[in-house]
This record gives structure tokens, C-alpha cells and sequence, in this order.
């Protein structure tokens, strides 16, 4: 699973959630934390494009070499795993949303609160300061301490002076434009047919329960129905600007149940295929093939392996299995010897 972390956070803020004591998420998954384009470690460019932002992220796929994987996030982070799954269907198998998603948040209170912020960050000289003093300017700045935090986290020293490790700049450029790639969700980025685990806090400042749920299902159908199964609300009764953050409170025992709910979803639902309720379903059901049949003229069941292995891309799953069986041809009952393969193209 590909993680993504929310707007300034680094995104190693978010490893304490999924090694907590008696969390199982890693029995189930290999969890890579990656910070984006313009955050934490990563390169800093002009472009906040989510179309590019997510070309970002299939390349990292590839140089480590992973076919398919789970996307989630959590605030921006979340917006950016469901984009990257509309754009690359064929390299994830689910969506995980905390606290984001297919929102328009430029008229959001807590969105225009966090520009503010980074206005303050951009117009502090940094580099006539040292790290402790910038953290003093941001301590008596930036009213939220929580943000603040994070803010200082983004600090470090270059030669005895100040500089941010994220794109200062940049972000709050982007957030001045009409459109900013940071706040808003366009329908040119699709839908996503597959399953989705969408969770937010029940009195959120980022998705409000009320009003919001409708652009969810709108966006990933598979959604509908499934309140609160799927698309849930968290921390109940925390009623505090905090409630954001619902990986890392307001107890223990709250992120211990979220990182349970993950969990289950991870393992009984995440690239299920979507006719199906859950993965006990799996064997016991008709799912449809895509092929070809030369009476029908129709596509179904081609040269589809038993399974679909999780990374085919970087594996011989699939030869190893034509040459362990020979290949179905593209007439119903015929058997081409080894060797013999319709083009992969046409599957």
C-alpha cells in the first residue's frame, strides 16, 4: 500500500499509526509512506497538476518495481491516491480516503485557515534566521499549535540558516490561482468503479458529513449503500480542530480501532473483484471473463490467468501459468500448443 500524507505534514507522521501496538494492517500489507512532489523529501516543481502528481507515483511504482497496489491517504494525501487509482485502474486495487477526498475545498474555513498559514511562511525570511528562531516566529504566528508543529517539522538548517524542506513558494502560489490543483476536485479526473474505504470525523472541518457524502458516492459509486460500512464517521463527540488528524487521536484506543477497521477492510475487501461482496465469496461465484468468442462475436474468457497476480508486471505469473496449462484459444474448447499465445494485447 502507497501511503500520502495531508499539505505541508511529512508524511513519516503517520508511521506511528500503522506499527501501534496490536495494529495488524502490516500482517496484511507492505506499507510505503511516500512524501509527494513539493513535500518533504521529494523534488520540488512548478506544477501542482494532480495529473502530474500522479504520473509521480506510477513511476515510483515502477523504479520498485510494483505492479498493482492499495492508494490511500489522509487530508490532500487522500485526494491524491483517488486520482492516481482513476488514472491507473489497471495498477491499484483499492482506494483508502481519511479525511479527504473529491472535495472542493477552497471555500472551506479550515482550508483558508491553512493558506494563511502558509502565507506566514512564505513571507518569514528564513534565511536571515536560524532554525530556532523561525520556530519562535512560527510559535507566535501561527495560532493552531498543531499546524505549527508541522510547520516547524519542515524546518532545517543549511550553513547556520533556516530553509523548508517543503515548497513554500510554490504551494501558496498555487493557491492563489482561480483553480488551485490543491483545493479543488475536477470532473475531468473520472470515477473510480472499485472499492473505497472513506473515513472522516463525525464533526469535521475538511468533509462535512451532511452535505458531502453525495459527492463521494457520486465519484465511487461502489460507495452507495454502504454507510457506514465503507464511508464512515470517526471520533465521535471530538469535537476539536484536532479531529482532523483521526490517525492519531483523541486516544489510543480510537486509533487502535481505526487501524482494526483499516485492517478488515485490507484484508476481506481491498481487490475484491467488484461483483462480489467480499473475498469469502471468492470460488464460490460466476465472475465474467473478458476474451473473445468467434460465435458470439462478443469478449469473454480468453487467456485469463486463475488469478490475477498482484505483480505481473515484475513477475513470470503469468507465462509460468500458460506453460503449466497450454492457453485456451480464441475458439471455445480449442488448445494451442506451448508457445503459441495471442498477442497480450488483445486480453
Amino acid at each position: 500500500m502507497l501511503w500520502f500524507s495531508d499539505l505541508v505534514e511529512p508524511v513519516a507522521n503517520h508511521k506511528a499509526f500503522f506499527e501501534q501496538e496490536g495494529s495488524k494492517i502490516l500482517d496484511v500489507r507492505n506499507v510505503w509512506l511516500v512524501d509527494i512532489r513539493n513535500m518533504g523529501q521529494s523534488d520540488h516543481h512548478e506544477s501542482f497538476a494532480m495529473e502530474e502528481i500522479s504520473a509521480d507515483i506510477v513511476r515510483f511504482m515502477d523504479q520498485q518495481k510494483l505492479t498493482m497496489a492499495t492508494l490511500g491517504g489522509h487530508g490532500f494525501g487522500a485526494k491524491v491516491a483517488l486520482a492516481t487509482a482513476i488514472n491507473n485502474m489497471d495498477r491499484c486495487t483499492g482506494v483508502v480516503n481519511f479525511e479527504g477526498g473529491p472535495l472542493d475545498h477552497r471555500y472551506y474555513e479550515s482550508y483558508q485557515e491553512l493558506e494563511s498559514y502558509v502565507k506566514i511562511a512564505k513571507d518569514m525570511p528564513v534565511n536571515k534566521m536560524e532554525v530556532s528562531q523561525a520556530a519562535k516566529h512560527i510559535n507566535d504566528n501561527i495560532t493552531c499549535q498543531k499546524w505549527a508543529s508541522i510547520f516547524k517539522q519542515n524546518l532545517e538548517d543549511k550553513g547556520g540558516a533556516a530553509t523548508w524542506k517543503f515548497n513554500v513558494d510554490g504551494l501558496y502560489a498555487n493557491m492563489q490561482t482561480r483553480q488551485p490543483d490543491v483545493a479543488c476536485w475536477h470532473e475531468r479526473y473520472g470515477l473510480w468503479p472499485g472499492n473505497a474505504l472513506c473515513v472522516f470525523a463525525e464533526q469535521s472541518r475538511w468533509v462535512h458529513l451532511a452535505t458531502n457524502t453525495l459527492q463521494f458516492y457520486n465519484v465511487m459509486p461502489r460507495l452507495q449503500g454502504k454507510f457506514p460500512g465503507h464511508i464512515t464517521s470517526w471520533a465521535h463527540g471530538y469535537d476539536s480542530p484536532l479531529n482532523h488528524w483521526i490517525h492519531e487521536g483523541p486516544d489510543k484506543e480510537s486509533t487502535w480501532h481505526l487501524s482494526q477497521r483499516l485492517w478488515r477492510w485490507l484484508k476481506w475487501h481491498d481487490g475484491t473483484n467488484v461483483m462480489l461482496a467480499d473475498k469469502s465469496e471468492a470460488g464460490w461465484y460466476y465472475v465474467p471473463d473478458r476474451g473473445f468468442d468467434v460465435e458470439c462475436n462478443t469478449r469473454h474468457g480468453e487467456f485469463t490467468p486463475e488469478h490475477v497476480h498482484h505483480n505481473y508486471l515484475h513477475t513470470g505469473a503469468y507465462e509460468q501459468s500458460r506453460e503449466a496449462r497450454g492457453v485456451e484459444g480464441a475458439n471455445p474448447g480449442q488448445f494451442l500448443p506451448k508457445g503459441q499465445f495471442t498477442d497480450e494485447s488483445k486480453w
